[in-house]
């Protein structure tokens, strides 16, 4: 019933919280670093919160429906080929089956149903990418990270369903930006830029850097802030991931003090697991 309620929410007309993205000239706009100390929120699969699942559309919707944030998620292929959202290439942590994720094909996977990160069962399914990339249109942008799925079928769904402006792809080389670019010129990008060697990979390759913004890892500090400060004179926003660390804090409470904590680092990006957690904390701050 909840994940029911979510849609919903989120097909209400009022649409406050969409991050206004209609053409790539809007992504450009909203991911470029102003020098202005504004921080934006990525939800890491989508976030968690009781009854709502990782990588899940109803997840999506909820954060959404809640606060302005884009959506981190993973793409992975089934045994006949459609693309789905799930993070491990088994079913057994997050949904109510067990077994390979490529074991399965689309048409067997109507009947599973997803966890949320509490273990409870609900009664939301596996989206496919495709759906959760039409619903993003015009709301928000999905950044897809690079698992098991080819590039070029990725790049096949994009300009199938003209969703340019509302997909970012995560790279981890300079070869696989370099890929993206060619074959689409405004896609908004996700460089890893963690150490000196992957901040010159992606200079190397050659692409244009006005439409895209870099990974920097767990934090910003001593080791990083050379390649924060030329990023950033790029006009190119800097993203931290709190998953590993900040979120793994053991209440709300704790996770509260800790963000604050993390966001004195002025980040330019925050990936969380409790996007909506962090977006409060910003809002008080």
């Amino acid at each position: 019933m909840i994940c029911l309620l979510s849609i919903l929410a989120a097909c209400s007309p009022s649409g406050k919280n969409n991050i206004g993205v209609e053409n790539n000239n809007d992504v450009f706009r909203y991911f470029k670093y102003k020098g202005d100390g504004s921080i934006l929120v990525s939800g890491h699969r989508g976030g968690k919160e009781k009854g709502y699942p990782e990588n899940s559309l109803e997840g999506f919707q909820n954060a959404l429906s809640k606060m302005p944030v884009f959506f981190e998620m993973d793409p992975r292929l089934t045994k006949d080929s459609v693309i789905v959202l799930m993070h491990d290439d088994t079913l057994g942590r997050t949904t109510n089956v067990s077994g390979k994720l490529a074991d399965y094909t689309w048409a067997e996977l109507q009947s599973v149903r997803l966890k949320d990160h509490e273990g409870n069962i609900t009664s939301c399914k596996i989206p496919t990418l495709e759906e959760v990339m039409i619903w993003s249109k015009g709301k928000t942008v999905i950044n897809l990270d690079k698992v098991n799925v080819p590039m070029d079928m990725i790049i096949d769904m994009i300009k199938r369903n003209k969703a340019e402006q509302s997909v970012m792809l995560t790279i981890h080389t300079g070869a696989q930006a370099r890929y993206y670019r060619d074959r689409l010129p405004g896609i908004m990008l996700s460089a890893f830029s963690r150490n000196n060697r992957e901040y010159e990979d992606i200079l190397i390759s050659g692409i244009s850097l006005d439409n895209m913004i870099v990974y920097l890892g767990q934090s910003i500090n001593k080791d990083n802030e050379r390649i924060v400060k030329e990023w950033r004179s790029r006009g190119v926003r800097c993203m931290v991931s709190y998953a590993p660390t900040r979120d793994k804090a053991g209440s709300a409470e704790e996770r509260k003090k800790s963000y604050a904590e993390g966001i004195k680092e002025h980040p330019d990006i925050i990936e969380s697991d409790f996007p909506v957690e962090v977006w409060e904390v910003l809002q008080e701050k």
